[in-house]
């Protein structure tokens, strides 16, 4: 057995399932070693694709996944899908096939390309540290929930390894909370008349935890964009915090006197800026990463901690049940004003145009509740992120944080093989779409029952309503239309075009079944004005 077969096979025994790449010379041998130890391997049409669909699989599965590339340009052209899992703590090993013949045409720094976007550089030094190296870059990525890129310079992965059994994982040190922040949290809560939890992405398996802790002293329960659906289902949740939020939740949350934000950064994103948390709020952050308390925003009590954990604790430490935010009137708002889709608009759509409102809600009607929503990035984003309803935060996959467009068909592939019994939705905009079509005949391929949701306006929307108003000229931003129904359908996809709220029939008859391929929509939506988030969008860059 040479290198290249020891590191897929040991990393098979330590639970490695699913593999996404693109194969060449320098990674054949141990993407087959890894398959012909029982892991599934996904050939997708490009890197990038590979290392965002195995971030998606990643974040909606709860289990790492490997992406495998080719040395030098296999590793360049997959390196926006990993700075965005590496921005995102997602735990990938990306493993990267490495020419280190000074003359290489493949030649580059791969070790300073992976520190370059925030991954974690590792590499197989030599026959004997083959096992012990593999297993090494693979305990990273899960203790300590890093993206890696694990080199395999081409030389060593010929040699025939020295076997070895893998070592064990390390012992994960966490520490229970203090008891004087606990102790300061339950006094902050059971004095508190209208608290507010914020939970992130550090919180989505202690749903069940602060639910029990909200209700004991009367907390409003929001999420970050990637925690939407944690509390789906709760009558007092306010759904998502931030540029999403609707405006009772905007407002709710800005009369908070106490905010809890649970493995949330309490980023701009999810603060407006800082604007949507009052001066006069006394502000939690609970998270096990001390360098992120305070990291972004103010707060008065920072606790290093499990959340489920110091959720558990301040529900102990409290005597009683307080009424808190949850008051009759309260909850009567909730009732009647608590989703984007209750809120009152008027109409946009023209002959042939359809509000992208009309065409989102009319979709959230069509389709089954179990669904695993993936969202681009875009002007248009807002829609699906706010009015498709999802059934808890494993159903929905929002790959924002290098708010790079392209990733969404991506991430909905490593999501929907990531939740089989859900229906897979895609939701891009024209332009993302088109940058990331290579990955639809993936999805055709693996034959997928996919609904993919082109918001279709013709252009970069973002560009066009920022810079549009001030009288900036936008050619380059605006395409000629393009019929991207007629497109789908040469990759064996369904697809149609719409207009109007009544195209959407053929949609509502794939959606009944068998979904034997998936369905494009090429919905040609209004263009008239900047989704409502787009002013806090360009304010952060």
């Amino acid at each position: 057995m040479n290198v290249a077969e020891a590191v897929g096979t040991t990393l098979a025994e330590l639970g490695a399932d699913h593999v996404f790449g693109v194969v060449g010379s320098g990674n054949f041998h141990v993407t087959n070693a890894l398959l012909a130890a029982g892991a599934r391997f996904v050939a997708t049409r490009h890197e990038s694709g590979a290392a965002t669909a195995a971030d998606a699989y990643a974040r909606v599965s709860g289990r790492p996944a490997i992406v495998t590339v080719h040395q030098g340009c296999g590793l360049t052209n997959a390196m926006t899908g990993i700075a965005e899992a590496a921005k995102s703590r997602t735990p990938m090993l990306v493993l990267a096939a490495e020419a280190t013949a000074p003359r290489s045409n493949f030649r580059v720094d791969q070790s300073a390309l992976a520190e370059a976007v925030g991954a974690t550089p590792l590499r197989v030094r030599s026959p004997e540290t083959a096992v012990e190296d593999a297993a090494r870059a693979w305990h990273v990525a899960v203790t300590e929930r890093r993206t890696v890129v694990l080199n395999l310079p081409l030389d060593v992965q010929a040699a025939p390894a020295v076997l070895a059994a893998p070592p064990g994982a390390p012992a994960v040190d966490r520490p229970p909370p203090p008891d004087s922040s606990v102790a300061a949290v339950a006094e902050l809560l059971a004095s508190s008349a209208r608290p507010v939890f914020i939970a992130g992405r550090g919180a989505v398996d202690a749903g069940a935890e602060l639910s029990a802790l909200a209700s004991c002293c009367g907390a409003l329960p929001a999420t970050s964009a990637a925690a939407k659906g944690l509390f789906a289902g709760d009558p007092w949740a306010l759904d998502v915090s931030g540029g999403f939020a609707t405006p009772l939740a905007a407002a709710l949350i800005a009369e908070a006197d106490v905010v809890v934000a649970w493995g949330s950064s309490l980023n701009m994103w999810t603060t407006r800026h800082g604007a949507l948390v009052s001066p006069s709020a006394r502000v939690v952050q609970v998270d096990l990463d001390e360098s992120a308390l305070g990291a972004h925003h103010r707060i008065d009590v920072g606790v290093v901690g499990d959340v489920a954990a110091t959720a558990r604790a301040v529900l102990a430490s409290l005597s009683g049940t307080t009424v808190g935010y949850r008051r009759p009137a309260v909850r009567s708002r909730l009732a009647a004003e608590s989703r984007w889709r209750d809120v009152p608009y008027a109409d946009d759509g023209d002959d042939t145009h359809i509000d992208p409102r009309t065409l989102t809600i009319a979709l959230d009607d069509i389709l089954p509740a179990e669904r695993m929503v993936a969202v681009d990035s875009g002007n248009f984003m807002g829609y699906p992120s706010m009015f498709l309803s999802v059934p808890d935060q494993r159903g929905f996959c929002f790959t924002q944080a290098f708010q790079s467009i392209g990733l969404g068909l991506a991430s909905a592939l490593g999501a929907a093989l990531a939740s089989p019994d859900r229906l897979p939705v895609a939701a891009c905009g024209d332009g993302g779409f088109l940058m990331a079509i290579a990955e639809l005949e993936t999805i055709r391929r693996l034959s997928l029952g996919m609904l993919i949701v082109v918001y279709n306006d013709n252009a970069y929307g973002a560009e066009v309503h920022h810079f549009g108003p001030h009288g900036h000229p936008l050619d380059t931003v605006v395409f000629p239309e393009t019929d991207l129904a007629a497109i789908a359908r040469g990759y064996g996809c369904e697809a149609v075009t719409v207009r109007d709220a009544s195209d959407l029939a053929p949609v509502t008859a794939w959606a009944a079944g068998p979904r034997t391929a998936p369905m494009v929509i090429d919905a040609k939506v209004t263009a008239i004005r900047p989704s409502w988030w787009l002013e806090e969008a360009f304010r952060g860059h």
